[in-house]
């Protein structure tokens, strides 16, 4: 466990993380909005295709097909796990942070109660 002064900037640095990969995903997910667009306007403007099926299953193919949209996928899927990780240390790190000001508490309390108890006595 690290001393108690130091929380406070792991914790801001954790937090820090955990909003940069948040924002990587949000740009990751513009990109792969845009890629579904115009998935969505190759398929809707293709007079070949009669149905709302036929449209779903073309927007599909071409989505299929795209290597940037492929890895934009596989991208915000990391950043999602990553983010979950970034997340999960921080609530780590602010959990320790609890504990650590718990045990420094019981430890004045501790010292409170035997400098009461020799007092008792007389030393």
């Amino acid at each position: 466990m690290m001393q108690l002064s130091h929380y406070p900037a792991a914790i801001a640095q954790a937090a820090q993380r955990a909003n940069e990969i948040d924002s990587q995903l949000m740009a990751v997910q513009q990109q792969v909005n845009r890629f579904e667009g115009n998935a969505d306007r190759t398929a809707a403007f293709e007079m070949d295709l009669k149905n709302d099926a036929q449209r779903k299953a073309r927007r599909f193919e071409v989505l299929l097909v795209n290597q940037e949209y492929q890895k934009a996928i596989d991208t915000q899927i990391r950043l999602t796990v990553d983010k979950a990780n970034a997340i999960a240390h921080l609530e780590y790190l602010r959990n320790q942070f609890s504990v650590a000001k718990l045990e420094a508490r019981l430890a004045i309390a501790h010292q409170l109660s035997d400098f009461e108890s020799r007092e008792l006595v007389g030393l």
